[in-house]
């Protein structure tokens, strides 16, 4: 009435084929494929347009840095930039430690 384990092994490797093996990869690639074009993709063309602000940026530029300092560009050198934060209070920081660039003049106005 019951089938023995060793009956029921044998009919289990007879049914298992090559494809298998790819099969059971085919759930890891598309989750992958997923992950590159909603994840990975984007953040490297945010980055890329960050890193073409930040070699773009000169004198007027509003800038936020990664400690969370704002402020104005007053002189720009090969790998840091001066930093207008108030009245009479300059700081040097590195380019590659800016998160934010806003072009001079500031944002349009809003179409009311």
């Amino acid at each position: 009435m019951f089938i023995t384990p060793a009956y029921a092994q044998a009919a289990g490797a007879a049914q298992a084929s090559p494809m298998g093996g790819i099969l059971g990869l085919a759930p890891l690639v598309l989750i992958f494929v997923a992950f590159y074009f909603l994840m990975i993709r984007p953040q490297q063309k945010r980055m890329k347009e960050l890193q073409g602000s930040i070699n773009a940026v000169k004198k007027g530029d509003q800038v936020v840095t990664g400690g969370g300092l704002i402020g104005k560009v007053t002189k720009v050198d090969e790998n840091e930039v001066e930093l207008e934060l108030g009245p009479n209070v300059k700081v040097r920081a590195i380019k590659a430690t800016l998160t934010s660039v806003k072009p001079a003049g500031g944002a349009k106005p809003a179409n009311d």
